[in-house]
């Protein structure tokens, strides 16, 4: 889904500013330790977590720090697994609970191509109402593929507690000018993508 969480080659937001004083929360371990706990008995998994963050109101996102980002989605998705209500958060906090967006529809995977080291692949032009982990700067561009890993749960349908298989993601490398054009140094992208998100590109 095209959501505001989706910063990655967007301009204007100008240099990461760090904090003049030690940061010291205590909340903050208890919601790493929170998340680790469900994650190890599978009460959800990586891409329902991310998709959770993905979903937050706009506004909430842009303004939430890193842990409240989490602590949502976790709140969120112990309300949609059955654990816990948004009435009871609302007790406990003692007023309003901010909660993700309703989830929306997820896809599996298509048949898809594989690829080579080497070969040049387009990313494909796709807009998706659910979760995918594409980022929006690389969308119909060309690349090169430089090499392969493992394969990983297709996220499009592990966001959404979907049947899934099993896909690699290649390292595919791309020109900056490409993807930025008169915007930036020239110089090389190197970006994960996963197989279903690229197609071949037929020689001339």
């Amino acid at each position: 889904m095209d959501s505001l969480h989706d910063l990655g080659g967007k301009q204007g937001f100008s240099r990461v500013k760090f904090p003049s004083e030690p940061h010291d929360e205590t909340w903050e371990p208890l919601i790493r330790a929170l998340s680790a706990w469900a994650l190890r008995n599978h009460i959800y998994n990586m891409d329902e977590f991310r998709h959770a963050i993905e979903r937050m109101a706009p506004r909430y996102y842009i303004s939430a720090p890193y842990f409240e980002r989490h602590l949502t989605a976790v709140a969120t998705l112990m309300v949609e697994k059955g654990l816990t209500t948004a009435e009871e958060l609302e007790e406990l906090a003692g007023g309003d609970f901010p909660l993700s967006a309703p989830i929306g529809p997820g896809r599996i995977a298509a048949p898809a191509q594989s690829f080579a080291i080497g070969e040049t692949v387009r990313v494909k032009n796709e807009y998706v109402p659910g979760h995918f982990r594409m980022p929006g700067y690389i969308r119909g561009k060309t690349g090169t593929v430089v090499s392969i890993s493992p394969p990983y749960p297709y996220p499009d349908a592990a966001a959404h507690n979907m049947q899934t298989t099993m896909e690699p993601t290649y390292d595919v490398r791309f020109r900056a000018r490409d993807l930025w054009p008169d915007s930036c140094d020239d110089a090389m992208n190197h970006v994960g993508v996963f197989q279903s998100y690229l197609e071949k590109v037929e020689p001339a």
